[in-house]
């Protein structure tokens, strides 16, 4: 599904007209994307978490050139969704 998708669906549902909707939804986006930028997860009961993950460094190979290359410690956004979730997908 995609972001417009979304829109559609929402617009539906609510009786919202789309562009109204699509602000929404696009602050929304970057209302999430800027806590979890600042270190701030972000928990909606009965959807889900999103995260950061921290990585460790690592070795990683690089198998047609023959060469390990050392992969830096770093952090990567992260979802978890909830238990409620899950049991509804299973």
């Amino acid at each position: 599904m995609t972001k417009a998708e979304i829109v559609n669906e929402i617009a539906k549902a609510t009786g919202i007209e789309k562009a109204q909707t699509l602000r929404v939804v696009e602050s929304f986006m970057e209302c999430v994307k800027n806590s979890v930028a600042n270190g701030e997860p972000v928990y909606l009961r009965g959807f889900g978490s999103f995260i950061l993950k921290h990585r460790a460094t690592k070795a990683a190979r690089n198998i047609k050139a023959q060469t390990t290359v050392i992969v830096p410690e770093h952090d990567i956004p992260a979802f978890k969704p909830s238990k409620e979730f899950v049991s509804e997908i299973k």
